[in-house]
C-alpha cells in the first residue's frame, strides 16, 4: 500500500468521524478536506478547488433556487391545499394524497422546501380532523426523501452520481433515468406506511401535551408555572424597565402581561417601564422567586471602596488592547471563557470614546478595544506570549476611575447565597455585580475562584452600581398572590395570541442560546416553551441552545405573530399566516421551470446550464428577488459538496478506490453482483445515517465505479443503488434535514424514526433488489 493511499484514507477516516461526531459542522469538514488534500500534495490546487466550478455543484444550487421560485409564487402551497382538500376524513387517504403529492413535488423541488410547504398545511389537516400531527408529519418527510428519487435534480446524490458517470467518460443518467424504480418506491413507501406504517406512529400532539387544548381555559396548563405578582408602592423597581429588573436573567421568569389601572399590557417589550402598584402575570420556575421574596440576601455596607484596596504587591492592574488579527476579535468574554482561560478579571472595556463598565460578558470584543483587567502578576506576564492580547500598561491604578464602582456588601445569616460557590450564585449573571474579593476573618482573598463556596457574614467586594443592588431588593419584597389563580383565557385576545415555530432548514442559529438572540427585543415574542425529544422544557430558557428539530411555543402581540412569519430563519407551522405568496407570477414560473426541464429531457443542455438560465428568467421575471435567491441557497451543502468532490478524485487518482472495490469483491464479489449491490446499498444506507448524504454519494460513487471495471460489469445499478440508499435516511432524525424539520412539530423521539424506518428500509431494499435488474442490466 503505497503512502499516498495511506494518506487519502486517513484524510477519508477523519472526515468521517467528524461527521459522525457532529462536533464540528459538515461544511467546515468538506473544506478541511479540501485544504488537506491541496496541502499533503495529493491533489493540485487546481484540482482541490474544482468543485466549486463542478457542473453538479451548480446544478444543487440552481435547482434550489428554482425550487424556492416555486414556493415562493404559491404554485406548490395552492396545489398542495387543493389536493388534501380532497381528501376528506379517512386517515388513510388523507395519508395516501399526503405522500403521493408531496412525493411527486419532491422530484422537481427541493426536497427540504417541499417538506417546509406542507408543513403548516399538513398541521392544519391534523387539526381539523382532530387527529395528532405526529399521524401524518412522518409520512410527509418520508415521502419527500422518497419523492426525490423520482427525477434527476429530485436529490443532491442523484446529481452527483450522473456527474461521476460523466466525469469517469460515460453517459450519464438522464432526467428521467430515475423515475421507473423511483415510482415503485414511492408507491412501496405509501403502500407500507397505510399496512404497517401508521400502526407503529405515535399518537402524540405536541400542543396537547404542552398543554394547549381546544378548549381556550386550558391553554398550555401553565397553571403550576404562572403567578401573579405586584409591586408595593414603594418598590425600588419603580421606574424600571423589565430588563433592568431582572426578572429573566435573576429569576428566570417571563413577565407575560402587566395589569395597570384597567388595562392590561400584553407580552411588554423588554424596554417597558414598571409603575408602583403593577400587578404582573410570570411565567417560568417559581421556586427561585420564592427563594429570593421576604429575605435580605446582601446588605450595604458601604458606600464605595477606595481602589487600594482591591490591589495588592501580587495582584495588579492593567490594561490590555485587542490587537489586529486576535482571535478573541468578535468573541464576548462569556465565549471565550475569558476568566477560566486567563485568570484574569475584566473590570471594564474601553472602545474609543466610551468606557462599559456593566454587562461586559456579553459585549462582543472588537480590534483596538482596551480591557481594564484585575489578576496576579504571573499571569499577566504570561500575556507576552499571547498574540490574542496586547499588555500596554501595568499597575495604572488612578488611570482607572472605578474608585466609585466598587462597594461592599455583607451577606447575612438566612441568606439564600450561604453555601453556594460564586457561579452558582449567579451574582455576575442574574445582577450584574462582579466580586472582587472577599473579606472573611479579617482576611481579604482579592483574586477568589469560581468554586469558592460563601459563608455568612462574609463580607463581599463588588463591582457593580448602587441600582443593581436596589434590583435585588425590588425582586425581596415583591408581592406574591398565593390566592389566585390565573385566567389563562386572557392570553388570547384579539390583540395577542400563540404560534408554534421551528428552525428553518437554512437557519444559521442552530447552536446558539436563546439568551444570545435577544429574542424578545429582536421579535417583540416571548418563548414559553421549548419542544425536544420528546418532552416540553418550560424553565431555564434563556441557556437553552436551538437546535434543529426543537419546536418553539411563542407569545405576542399578533402585530409582531404576524412578521415573525416572514423571518427566514423560522418556519412557523401554527398560529401566524405565512408570507403572501405572488401569486400573480405563478403562470410565468411554471413556463420558466417548463423551458429549464424540456432541453434538458431532449438533451439539448447541459442541466447545470438550462437551471442557472431558469434562475436568471425567475429573477428578471421579479417572481424571485435576488436577495431571496440568496437565502434559498443552502450553502453547508454547496460548500460540502464543492469540499468534498476533489476526495473523490484522490480516491480514484491515488489507486485507493480500486483497493477499496478490490476488497469488496474478494468479500461479496465470489457471490455475483446482486450481492456487490445489495452491500453497497447497506453501506450507504449505513453511511446516510449519520453523514450528510451528498458525501456518501460522493465517497462511494468512485468504489462503485473502480469495482465494476474489475468485475467487468455495467456501473449503472451501483450508481443508481448508491443514488438511492443515500437518500433513504429513514433510521434517525438527524440523517435528513426533512426529519429534523418535522421532530419537533410531531413531537417525535429518536426511537420512533427507528421503529417506522428500520421495515420502511427493508421494503426499499426488497424494492430495489428486485427492480433493478429489470432496468439497469449488469
Amino acid at each position: 500500500m503505497s503512502n499516498e493511499i495511506i494518506l487519502v484514507l486517513i484524510i477519508l477516516f477523519i472526515a468521517v468521524i467528524l461527521f459522525i461526531s457532529n462536533r464540528v459542522r459538515m461544511d467546515l469538514v468538506g473544506l478541511m478536506v479540501l485544504a488537506s488534500l491541496a496541502i499533503s500534495g495529493l491533489l493540485t490546487p487546481a484540482q482541490a478547488l474544482s468543485g466549486f466550478s463542478s457542473p453538479a455543484v451548480i446544478t444543487v444550487w440552481a435547482v434550489l433556487i428554482l425550487s424556492g421560485s416555486l414556493a415562493r409564487t404559491g404554485i406548490a402551497s395552492k396545489l398542495g391545499r387543493f389536493v388534501l382538500r380532497m381528501s376528506g376524513d379517512s386517515e388513510i387517504k388523507i395519508l395516501a394524497i399526503i405522500m403521493l403529492t408531496s412525493g411527486v413535488l419532491s422530484g422537481f423541488m427541493n426536497s427540504i422546501g417541499v417538506a417546509s410547504l406542507f408543513l403548516p398545511v399538513v398541521i392544519d389537516i391534523a387539526r381539523l380532523t382532530k387527529r395528532p400531527p405526529s399521524r401524518f408529519l412522518m409520512p410527509l418527510a418520508t415521502a419527500c426523501l422518497l419523492g426525490g428519487l423520482n427525477t434527476m435534480i429530485g436529490t443532491p446524490p442523484n446529481i452527483l452520481i450522473s456527474e461521476a458517470l460523466k466525469d469517469a467518460g460515460l453517459r450519464s443518467f438522464q432526467m428521467f433515468d430515475f423515475t421507473p424504480i423511483g415510482i415503485a418506491l414511492l408507491a412501496s413507501g405509501t403502500l407500507y406506511m397505510i399496512l404497517l406504517g401508521r400502526h407503529l406512529l405515535p399518537k402524540r400532539d405536541l400542543s396537547q401535551e404542552l398543554g394547549r387544548s381546544t378548549d381556550v381555559t386550558e391553554i398550555y396548563d401553565f397553571q403550576e408555572r404562572m403567578a401573579f405578582i405586584r409591586l408595593p408602592d414603594n418598590s425600588s423597581l419603580a421606574g424600571k424597565t423589565l430588563r433592568e429588573s431582572r426578572f429573566g436573567s435573576a429569576l428566570e421568569l417571563n413577565v407575560v402581561t402587566v395589569f395597570r389601572d384597567k388595562t392590561s399590557i400584553m407580552a411588554p417589550p423588554p424596554n417597558f417601564e414598571l409603575n408602583p402598584g403593577d400587578r404582573l402575570l410570570v411565567e417560568g420556575q417559581l421556586d427561585r422567586l420564592f427563594e429570593i421574596h421576604g429575605k435580605e440576601h446582601l446588605i450595604l455596607d458601604q458606600d464605595n471602596l477606595d481602589l487600594d484596596k482591591v490591589v495588592t504587591g501580587e495582584i495588579k492592574l492593567a490594561e490590555i488592547t485587542i490587537p489586529s488579527g486576535s482571535s478573541l476579535a468578535g468573541l464576548t468574554l462569556a465565549q471565550s471563557a475569558f476568566r477560566h482561560t486567563y485568570n484574569l478579571i475584566v473590570l471594564a472595556i474601553q472602545r474609543k470614546t466610551n468606557t462599559y463598565y456593566d454587562e461586559l460578558g456579553s459585549i462582543p470584543l472588537q480590534v483596538g478595544d482596551t480591557l481594564h483587567v484585575k489578576g496576579f502578576q504571573k499571569n499577566l506576564d504570561a500575556l507576552d506570549d499571547d498574540p490574542a492580547l496586547l499588555l500596554s500598561n501595568v499597575d495604572l491604578s488612578r488611570d482607572f476611575t472605578l474608585e466609585d464602582r466598587f462597594i461592599l456588601v455583607k451577606v447575612p445569616k438566612g441568606s439564600n447565597l450561604v453555601g453556594k460557590s460564586l457561579t452558582t450564585s449567579r451574582l455576575g449573571d442574574a445582577y450584574g455585580l462582579s466580586v472582587q474579593g472577599i473579606v472573611r476573618d479579617n482576611h481579604a482573598e482579592l483574586m477568589p475562584p469560581a468554586e469558592e463556596i460563601l459563608q455568612a457574614d462574609d463580607t463581599l467586594i463588588i463591582k457593580g452600581d448602587l441600582k443593581d443592588l436596589n434590583t435585588i431588593e425590588g425582586l425581596q419584597n415583591l408581592t406574591i398572590e398565593t390566592d389566585t389563580h390565573p385566567n389563562l383565557a386572557e392570553l388570547e385576545t384579539d390583540e395577542t395570541g400563540l404560534i408554534e415555530a421551528v428552525l428553518s432548514p437554512h437557519s444559521s442559529l442552530a447552536g446558539k442560546a436563546v439568551r444570545e438572540l435577544n429574542f424578545r427585543s429582536k421579535f417583540g415574542l416571548t418563548i414559553l416553551a421549548i419542544w425536544r425529544g420528546g418532552r416540553a422544557y418550560r424553565s431555564h430558557l434563556r441557556d437553552f441552545k436551538l437546535q434543529f428539530g426543537d419546536a418553539l411555543l411563542l407569545f405576542g402581540p399578533r402585530s409582531k405573530l404576524s412578521l415573525f412569519g416572514e423571518e427566514t430563519e423560522f418556519l412557523v407551522v401554527s398560529g401566524a399566516p405565512q408570507p403572501t405568496p405572488r401569486v400573480k407570477k405563478a403562470p410565468l414560473a411554471l413556463l420558466i421551470m417548463a423551458l429549464v426541464l424540456i432541453p434538458v429531457i431532449f438533451n439539448w443542455l447541459p442541466i447545470a446550464i438550462a437551471a442557472v438560465a431558469g434562475v436568471v428568467l425567475m429573477i428578471l421575471t421579479n417572481c424571485l428577488s435576488m436577495d431571496e435567491a440568496y437565502r434559498l441557497i443552502e450553502w453547508r451543502a454547496v460548500f460540502l459538496i464543492a469540499g468534498m468532490l476533489p476526495l473523490g478524485i484522490a480516491l480514484e487518482q491515488t489507486g485507493a478506490a480500486e483497493m477499496i472495490g478490490t476488497a469488496m469483491i474478494n468479500l461479496v464479489g465470489s457471490a455475483g453482483p446482486i450481492a456487490l449491490t445489495a452491500a453497497l446499498f447497506f453501506l450507504a444506507i449505513l453511511g446516510s445515517q449519520f453523514m450528510p448524504n451528498p458525501a456518501v454519494a460522493v465517497l462511494l460513487a468512485p468504489i462503485a465505479l473502480s469495482t465494476a471495471v474489475d468485475l467487468s460489469i455495467s456501473p449503472y445499478p451501483l450508481m443508481m443503488t448508491i443514488a438511492i440508499a443515500s437518500s433513504s435516511a429513514f433510521l434517525s432524525p438527524v440523517g435528513h434535514p426533512a426529519n429534523l424539520l418535522v421532530m419537533g412539530p410531531g413531537g417525535y423521539k429518536f426511537s420512533d424514526f427507528f421503529k417506522v424506518g428500520l421495515p420502511l428500509t427493508l421494503v426499499v431494499f426488497l424494492v430495489t433488489m428486485v427492480l433493478m435488474p429489470l432496468f439497469w442490466s449488469y
